[in-house]
């Protein structure tokens, strides 16, 4: 299946939707955002929301690229990457990462990060197949709602 990979420039009624339909397949306990949350996405600062979509022009899958400077280099952050049902298998989440990873290269960025969840085993497989390694490291999240 052919598939193309954009940023998205503008929020429309199909990109709110997709993420009505693509945040659920990625966290249960996660709402999909608002349009207008969707907007501040599309707005903010070094905040690449990078959409895939089929021959058809379905929105298939979409991934989250944040760039930023910090005093060692530039960096940048993979996050909520999650493909369709529909389109899983199809090289969706190849050409989202792929695109990722030459923006985040085109920026200037030293390296590119991301966490997976070990259940996840075909995304970790894609991951380490485009050449991310496994850290050896700790990942640790403060809970400001808790």
């Amino acid at each position: 299946m052919p598939v193309t990979v954009e940023e998205a420039g503008a929020v429309t009624p199909d990109l709110v939707e997709a993420f009505e339909r693509l945040v659920p397949q990625l966290s249960r306990s996660s709402r999909p955002p608002t349009e207008a949350e969707v907007q501040e996405m599309v707005d903010a600062p070094g905040t690449h929301v990078l959409v895939a979509r089929g021959e058809d022009g379905k929105l298939l899958g979409s991934l989250t690229l944040v760039i930023f400077r910090i005093p060692t280099a530039m960096r940048a952050w993979i996050e909520d990457v999650v493909v369709d049902e529909a389109g899983r298998g199809q090289g969706v989440g190849e050409a989202l990462n792929r695109h990722a990873l030459d923006l985040a290269r085109s920026q200037g960025c030293k390296t590119v990060d991301l966490t997976s969840r070990p259940s996840r085993e075909a995304a970790n497989r894609l991951y380490q197949r485009l050449g991310f390694q496994l850290r050896e490291t700790n990942v640790y999240r403060y809970d400001l709602d808790g």
